[in-house]
């Protein structure tokens, strides 16, 4: 099978397509044939070698968490699904096609295989810092960074849950959030005061890691309802830095209930194939998007 891989720590340019054995799934495992999978922000951080601590690398190395699929082999003691089913979920070294997940549930039939990649650790992750944070319905939640795959996860999750959300973003990503229900602002210069303009905030979230913490404990005045994903240097400001992962089968499950019942939707901001996975890399590296970057492995739907 072909798959992405890098021998060395770096920038784009160490991702190289090869071909590898087709790997076989362990017990409580399964094996698929990767339609799709997503580029999240974790697969360049570990690339680059950012995460080594909580994320022991041993090169040369796979990419990829999530994605979705036709399910090839099951392991041992699995019996929720079978041959030729279509699911989506969590695995590892997700960018080839083939690749063994860990977690998984039935692909929603609202969702082609593209757009169900980009769904697991983004919807797991929202649900996990909405919780951390400690938000609750009729309170107001400010969120850096809103219009990404994250971002985008926790503005219909939050809404749909009674919340009131202020976004900040770029100018061009303004009316893409109001229409998933957010008040807006652009970041720059006065954002603080602009934010204000909405009424107190009750709780924030840091998506973007844009330096923006002692703001955001200011606008809540407690930095125990400030969690940030993406500044790893949260602690310096008494804030919560969330980065381990919680229940993730329970994210899908709860994905496929908001999507069916039209509360949720990730747009996919663009797609690219294996060969162009350092195409994907910087693209995401550089940010600014509204949904998920994907890549698209096979044509299925």
């Amino acid at each position: 099978m072909r798959n992405v891989i890098y021998r060395r720590f770096g920038g784009p340019q160490v991702l190289e397509l090869v071909d590898s054995p087709t790997p076989r799934p362990g017990p409580g495992q399964i094996l698929i044939y990767v339609y799709a999978t997503a580029v999240n922000a974790f697969d360049w951080r570990v690339r680059e070698g950012q995460k080594l601590g909580a994320h022991p690398v041993t090169l040369p190395a796979g990419l990829g968490i999530d994605a979705a699929g036709m399910v090839a082999a099951v392991g041992e003691g699995v019996g929720n699904v079978r041959i030729g089913d279509a699911v989506f979920g969590e695995g590892v070294n997700t960018y080839a096609e083939s690749a063994v997940l860990t977690v998984w549930a039935p692909k929603p039939p609202e969702l082609t295989f593209d757009e169900a990649a980009g769904y697991p650790s983004v919807v797991e992750t929202a649900l996990r810092v909405l919780d951390e944070v400690a938000v609750h319905p009729g309170e107001r939640l400010l969120i850096s960074g809103a219009a990404g795959g994250v971002g985008s996860a926790v503005v219909q999750i939050a809404r749909a849950r009674g919340i009131h959300v202020v976004g900040t973003a770029g100018f061009d990503n303004q009316e893409y959030l109001r229409g998933l229900g957010a008040e807006t602002t652009t970041y720059g210069p006065g954002w603080v005061g602009r934010v204000r303009e909405f009424g107190p905030v009750d709780a924030a979230l840091d998506l973007a890691g844009a330096g923006v913490l002692p703001e955001l404990v200011e606008l809540t005045g407690n930095a125990d309802r400030v969690v940030s994903i993406a500044d790893t240097g949260a602690a310096a400001h008494g804030v919560r830095f969330s980065g381990a992962a919680g229940d993730v089968h329970a994210a899908l499950v709860e994905s496929s209930r908001l999507i069916a019942e039209g509360k949720l939707r990730l747009p996919v901001a663009k797609t690219y194939s294996l060969s162009e996975a350092a195409d994907a890399h910087a693209d995401s590296r550089r940010g600014h998007t509204r949904g998920r970057r994907i890549i698209t492995v096979r044509r299925g739907d």
